[in-house]
């Protein structure tokens, strides 16, 4: 029997032919989530785009189906671990627009930084006002590049035709590696905004980067600046940058994502220094061809049993070591918790295994390790497959180290990049995991998804200042600890609580006690 294809989007002519080829392909977009369950039973595969969402519901409902494909980077409209559960195979084209993005981008910059569409506008409405458009030369300005991923590096690199300066924020690009792009890496993106003449934002869209330039970061930029977002709604804050434009903190802005979307209505729109698209950093005929292109070869390897290169929920390898698997979850939880503690770039990531485990194939491990390094600062999905890929483009360095001696666990994983070092193991018959070490202090916590941590000098009063704020900002305190080398030296509050903790708070918390670092981690997927 030939099995059958749902096309549940658009998706372009020859991605559509390439299906036909092998499979009985049916292409019937515009379907809401009833006709979806009624339908998805006669399928063994089902493709979309950002349009359809395919929830449990109908992954339940998909008595054949073997696989999703999304024709696209994104997966927020698919639930993977529902998928994962029922044995379907999730994939998708993460490279199928890069090129495409990287290009909208440069265009929404040359056409803020010479007012090109507000000229059309201006002259195709009978006016001829030379003088009312001058514009902004790119050569020798400062390109600041926010997220020096795949995308970010394709801007820098057209940029530095163009004769700008580089520069880059991205906690997880090495120097050196930066260095052989011709970019010079800063710490933060407040000291990238400060600096840069043009900020483009390449960033992926999670906890820590919504609104991540905001108010403070927009003050802090030269009021001949100019900003592009083509990433991810939300990672501007919409509001204060409109605040920005009016009163002339910066020069002018280029949007083509918002949050939330579809938007047809913003007090933006009414401005005169801003350019904005509707998210169509993908939509060219190359990209839609790529996207249907590679999902079509996706979908057709899944359906013969083959391995994909795009899947997003496969297994590492049906053998790995009984002892390993119940420290992969934890090893890739260490990998997020590093990235989040960690304040600027690293060259090198070593992963220590002590205990019985140093007499097992940790390879699973290590690419756990990696998945969780780069989730938080990919804007495409981590996978076991593509990891070591990722890491390699950022020039992260893995090393790793067995050891039997472990002095207090019978196993022991840990993960340490730049200054940062976090270690943890697995208790009890119901492998419970627990964080046993953060920067070096030991600690004693089951890792949860809203966790904060504060390194101050050791002194009486600091809990109770603490957790006196907390509870003016309605936060509960689930889990405290606090670690210390030395009575009087440095030491270490570590807290899981019930809710995310406001970043100005995690600030002014900061400041009160006199923290050398402060830092929140947000697990929660």
């Amino acid at each position: 029997m030939t099995m059958r294809i749902l096309v549940a989007d658009k998706l372009s002519e020859v991605g559509v032919e390439e299906l036909a080829e092998h499979f009985d392909v049916d292409v019937r977009t515009g379907l809401d989530k009833a006709s979806l369950v009624e339908a998805i039973p006669e399928y063994d595969g089902v493709i979309v785009r950002s349009a359809t969402t395919i929830d449990a519901d109908i992954i339940a409902a998909g008595t054949r189906l073997k696989v999703i494909a999304r024709a696209g980077i994104g997966l927020d409209n698919v639930d993977v671990a529902a998928a994962t559960a029922r044995g379907v195979v999730v994939c998708n084209a993460p490279q199928s627009n890069i090129i495409s993005a990287a290009e909208h981008a440069v265009a929404l910059l040359l056409s803020l930084a010479r007012q090109v569409p507000q000229a059309h506008a201006s002259l195709v409405g009978g006016e001829w006002k030379r003088s009312a458009f001058s514009g902004t030369e790119l050569h020798g300005k400062v390109l600041g590049v926010a997220g020096l991923g795949r995308i970010g590096a394709l801007v820098a690199q057209r940029c530095s035709a163009f004769g700008m300066q580089l520069r880059a924020y991205d906690p997880f690009v090495s120097p050196e590696r930066a260095a052989r792009m011709g970019v010079e890496l800063v710490d933060d993106v407040t000291e990238l905004c400060r600096v840069a003449d043009v900020v483009t934002v390449h960033l992926p869209k999670n906890s820590d980067t919504v609104g991540i330039i905001g108010e403070e970061q927009l003050r802090a930029m030269k009021p001949s600046a100019l900003l592009v977002n083509t990433a991810r709604g939300g990672i501007v804050d919409e509001d204060a940058l409109h605040t920005a434009l009016s009163r002339g903190w910066i020069t002018g802005a280029a949007l083509d994502v918002f949050d939330p979307e579809p938007k047809t209505d913003s007090p933006l729109f009414g401005l005169d220094n801003i350019v904005v698209t509707p998210h169509l950093g993908a939509s060219t005929t190359e990209a839609q061809d790529k996207a249907g292109t590679m999902v079509a070869e996706a979908v057709r390897l899944a359906l013969a049993g083959d391995y994909v290169p795009s899947a997003v929920n496969v297994q590492v390898s049906a053998g790995i070591p009984e002892r390993v698997k119940p420290y992969m979850g934890l090893t890739q939880t260490i990998g997020r918790v590093v990235t989040a503690l960690q304040p600027t770039g690293v060259s090198g990531v070593t992963l220590e295994f002590r205990g019985r485990l140093a007499d097992e194939d940790t390879s699973a491990l290590t690419l756990s390790a990696l998945r969780g390094l780069l989730t938080d600062i990919s804007s495409e999905p981590v996978t076991f497959v593509n990891a070591p890929l990722l890491a390699d483009e950022r020039g992260l360095e893995v090393s790793t180290v067995s050891s039997r001696e472990t002095r207090d666990y019978v196993s022991l994983v840990r993960v340490s990049a730049g200054e940062v070092s976090v270690a943890g193991t697995l208790i009890g018959a119901s492998d419970r995991p627990r964080l046993v070490e953060v920067w070096g202090f030991a600690v004693d916590m089951e890792p949860t998804d809203h966790m904060v941590f504060f390194r101050y000098s050791d002194r009486p009063g600091i809990v109770g200042e603490i957790g006196s704020r907390l509870g003016r900002a309605g936060v509960n305190i689930a889990t405290m600890q606090v670690g210390r080398q030395t009575a009087g030296g440095e030491a270490l509050i570590a807290m899981s609580v019930d809710s995310a903790i406001r970043a100005e708070v995690v600030d002014e918390i900061a400041e009160a006690i006199g923290a050398s670092a402060a830092r929140q981690i947000d697990l929660e997927e």
